[in-house]
């Protein structure tokens, strides 16, 4: 479980990562002091769980809560704060847990491992099989071209990738812009395309292999570009899941 930890105490920061240092499964990949932080930290990192604190200098940790809880594939959220008026409030921005501090190692442990446990609509989103209703696949989506759009073959697609507010469509001659968000394409493609980060979804039938790069994380080979989107933890098993069903 890859851990994003915010508040603007360091010394509060300290306690948390050595805290979790001592359960099983658990990494702090990044650490913000600053609410301004927070998003480029969610998109470099793909945490699997932001320990958020209220009380921060400029945007809250309420306001921060409910703009991470609008992203398309949201972190789960753990309110860690000195204050317990703002429970009630905390948990209609979908938070899972609500610490006071001090925090207690094993109330940590304790609402760590209830992050991690798939819900009934979760296990049933994993276990989804493709659609048999009948309805047509669609073959080919309108890509942006010098030319204006055009119909690019989804079979041709090895991946796509976002960037901030666009999409790339990769594919063997190239690349093109999408006016889709990475969710209606996951929505529309979900059954030949696999969701490996939070920015990127990939073509099943053109994956080759999982790599290693020096630090530790793992990409994608695909067929045919030198796209290698990378695969962040949390998307690990779905990605196996993907190479075993075909």
């Amino acid at each position: 479980m890859d851990i994003l930890i915010v508040d603007d105490e360091p010394l509060a920061r300290q306690r948390l990562i050595r805290m979790i240092s001592r359960i099983d499964g658990c990494e702090v990949v990044a650490e913000a002091g600053r609410a301004d932080e927070v998003m480029v930290a969610i998109c470099q990192h793909d945490p699997d769980v932001v320990l958020l604190d209220v009380r921060m200098p400029g945007e809250d940790g309420l306001s921060l809560a409910y703009r991470i809880a609008e992203l398309e594939d949201p972190p789960a959220l753990i309110f860690c704060t000195a204050f317990d008026q703002y429970a009630l409030e905390a948990f209609g921005t979908q938070a899972v847990g609500y610490l006071l501090k001090p925090v207690k190692a094993e109330h940590l442990q304790d609402v760590l491992a209830k992050a991690s446990r798939l819900n009934k609509l979760q296990r049933a989103h994993l276990d989804k099989a493709p659609s048999t209703s009948g309805e047509p696949r669609k073959s080919h989506i309108r890509v942006k071209t010098r030319r204006g759009m055009e119909l690019l073959a989804v079979d041709d697609i090895r991946c796509f990738v976002a960037d901030q507010k666009y999409v790339t469509a990769y594919h063997p001659a190239g690349e093109h812009l999408l006016d889709e968000s990475l969710k209606q394409l996951e929505d529309a493609f979900g059954d030949r395309f696999v969701r490996v980060h939070r920015n990127a979804l990939v073509a099943h039938a053109h994956m080759e292999a999982m790599e290693k790069n020096a630090h530790g994380q793992y990409s994608l080979r695909l067929a045919g570009v030198n796209q290698t989107p990378l695969i962040s933890r949390r998307h690990a098993s779905l990605v196996k899941k993907a190479f075993e069903s075909r």
